[in-house]
């Protein structure tokens, strides 16, 4: 019998965190240590446990990682920098110009190891000629308001970097290069995850150009020039890539999956709507709102509570003034849509514990909600207009705050209903 579905909730967010630990997976993924030098490279938010669970296995190593201020650990060889996320800053920028040059020295019998997870587009900041930083960061902050898709985010980034889109894997020719790689993206496409900085991309400037059009983000003139001259992204059928082997050896569906057991222990009927889930935050809460309520209309006395878990990167198109993450977002549609729907009680949260451009994992939901929400002089709906579900829910004590995980695969939502 589960008592507090809200705590349930967060035992099965546990759960799909703890499956993604790189010190828990990534070892099963790691050759023996070759002979020879070895150099380890990376950039993530989960990039530093990562170098931490390689050290664990092979020793201390040469390298240097890129991860997101306050995501750090302490390794014995392998230097760790923090830069700033999903921004990038001067830490980004400095640290990746003496990654390229690390990875430029290495030789043909030598072994390069990259560590790639989400957030490393942002650390990995190298623009292109005529392209400045704070250009780079403009753009970047015009991307995450303009509600694009993470991949069509990341055609832009590749074409105005010299390190993403494989360049960072030539950047290494003629040394062996294994990525291993936590992915974050819908679909699982290595190409996709931290703007691939191991894997060659077969778009264009042309491409850029078009999701810039497209979803109407404001660059600065000179973006557009640098994007008319072309740009170094590396054909997947480049000769320098193929020394390169990218192993994806972490995903949402491994951790859903885990939750899912998890749940079924407990006497769940556990439905899994997808990893890959994509869409508006709002729009998609409103589609799992209908089909909620749905299944519980044909509920009887007796039946096992249903659980619908869902993975993938909803989006937020910024129309108002909050900070727009989207699993609050999510949380904030789905309670206006379930209307105080009795037995239903839901979870959104980021992997990384970082939603949106808050410090904060996602909300928990429960059918009181807009009740207390009225109770505290709250109206929800305005919060909503404005994409201000992170300030709502922290005036209902709703936040889920996990601080850094070390991981990243990703969104992570469960839908609790029983009659």
């Amino acid at each position: 019998m589960i008592h507090r579905p809200d705590l349930f909730l967060r035992r099965l967010f546990d759960r799909a965190v703890e499956v993604a630990d790189p010190m828990r997976s990534l070892k099963d993924y790691l050759p023996e240590k070759p002979k020879g030098r070895v150099i380890v490279i990376g950039a993530g938010k989960a990039s530093a446990r990562m170098a931490e669970a390689v050290e664990a296995a092979w020793g201390p190593c040469e390298g240097l990682v890129i991860t997101r201020y306050g995501y750090a650990r302490s390794c014995q060889g392998i230097e760790i920098v923090e830069a700033a996320h999903p921004v990038p800053d001067e830490a980004g920028l400095a640290a990746t110009a003496r990654m390229l040059a690390l990875a430029e020295s290495a030789g043909e019998g030598d072994f390069v190891l990259a560590l790639i997870s989400g957030g490393a587009s942002a650390l990995l900041v190298q623009p292109v000629l005529g392209v400045s930083l704070a250009e780079k960061q403009a753009v970047n902050q015009a991307l995450l308001a303009s509600g694009a898709p993470i991949d069509r985010m990341n055609t832009v980034r590749k074409h105005l970097s010299k390190v993403k889109g494989g360049q960072l894997a030539a950047a290494a020719w003629p040394a062996h290069l294994l990525a291993l790689i936590i992915s974050d993206v819908p679909g699982d496409d290595p190409a996709f995850i931290g703007s691939g900085p191991t894997v060659g991309d077969p778009s264009t400037p042309d491409d850029a150009l078009a999701v810039i059009d497209r979803w109407k983000v404001a660059v600065p003139q000179s973006v557009r020039e640098a994007l008319s001259r072309g740009s170094g992204v590396v054909q997947p059928d480049d000769p320098r890539l193929a020394r390169t082997r990218n192993v994806i050896y972490a995903a949402p569906r491994q951790s859903l999956e885990a939750a899912a057991a998890l749940a079924t222990e407990a006497g769940c009927d556990v439905r899994l709507l997808g990893d890959a889930l994509e869409g508006e935050a709002r729009e998609v809460a409103a589609a799992q709102a209908k089909e909620a309520l749905a299944l519980q209309s044909v509920m009887k006395p007796g039946d096992s509570p249903i659980l619908l878990l869902s993975g993938g990167e909803l989006t937020v198109t910024r129309r108002g003034d909050g900070i727009g993450g989207p699993n609050a977002e999510f949380c904030l549609a789905l309670a206006l849509a379930l209307d105080g729907a009795e037995g239903i009680h839901a979870l959104a949260c980021d992997t990384d514990g970082v939603d949106g451009a808050a410090e904060v994992a996602g909300a928990v939901i429960g059918p009181n909600v807009l009740k207390d929400a009225v109770d505290r002089g709250r109206d929800p709906r305005p919060a909503l207009e404005r994409n201000d579900a992170h300030s709502f829910f922290a005036a209902m004590d709703a936040q889920v705050v996990t601080g850094p995980t070390l991981t990243n695969v990703n969104d992570f939502r469960a839908i609790f209903i029983r009659i």
